[in-house]
């Protein structure tokens, strides 16, 4: 199968590799490979002669200019997909993404995944957890050197190579029509994983529950975490955590 990933950064990479190794032909589009999602500007090369079409693209901000970023992006991948004739478009979203309309990123990826419903192509939406990789960014918004302040929020975080795994079976199946949602197979509140990383690393600071602190902070309830019929992944934070810090 011929597949085409827009998107060459943590996810985009290891999904083109894999897919690779699956025996598929891969066309990998970013930037630096002369494709501009905003513009349009080369993806009818990128597209040709595609069966499928995984978008893992993010906006370059997380503010409201993302709103118009997704819109746009999303509009110009459909049309290019029509016209080289593309049978299934597949996009990475986030478990939850509807339930949190304060955050301005998260309504841009419901609107990304709104234009991909309403489009012409048949579809599959893969929703996953915050990624194993995002912990350290993540702390890393509201901490110091004494401490680091974190929001209580229940979440149930995955590897990337997890996801990775899932978009490769969605991409060569039959398109879902539909969400998927990808989880780890553990559930924390965010301040307790944040207590566990910095434990691994020899980290002495406290952890300090803030429920105003960074992005997270506008997050009600368990809301980014998995319903009924999520694929919960096999690897666990704490392996993957003392694995990282082995390597």
């Amino acid at each position: 199968m011929k597949i085409t990933v827009i998107g060459t950064g943590l996810i985009g990479s290891q999904l083109a590799t894999r897919l690779e190794g699956l025996g598929h032909d891969v066309t990998t589009a970013s930037l630096s490979s002369g494709v501009d999602l905003l513009t349009g500007a080369g993806l009818d090369a990128a597209l040709a002669g595609a069966h499928t079409v995984v978008n893992v693209t993010n906006s370059p901000t997380f503010d409201e200019q993302s709103v118009a970023f997704f819109r746009t992006t999303v509009g110009n991948l459909l049309d290019a997909g029509v016209r080289a004739g593309v049978q299934h478009q597949v996009v990475l979203s986030i478990v939850g993404v509807d339930q949190v309309p304060e955050l301005d990123y998260y309504r841009a990826k419901v609107l990304q995944e709104e234009l991909l419903r309403g489009g012409p192509t048949p579809y599959s939406i893969v929703r996953a957890t915050q990624f194993f990789e995002f912990m350290e960014p993540t702390m890393g918004w509201t901490s110091d050197d004494s401490a680091v302040r974190l929001p209580a929020t229940p979440i149930q975080p995955v590897a990337s190579a997890d996801v990775v795994a899932a978009l490769a079976d969605v991409a060569t199946a039959a398109p879902l029509g539909g969400i998927l949602d990808v989880a780890g197979p553990d559930r924390f509140t965010l301040d307790e994983l944040g207590r566990l990383t910095l434990a691994a690393r020899g980290d002495g600071r406290p952890v300090v529950t803030d429920d105003r602190a960074g992005l997270f902070a506008a997050v009600r309830g368990d809301v980014l975490t998995p319903g009924p019929g999520a694929r919960l992944a096999p690897t666990h934070y704490r392996d993957w955590l003392n694995a990282a810090l082995a390597g």
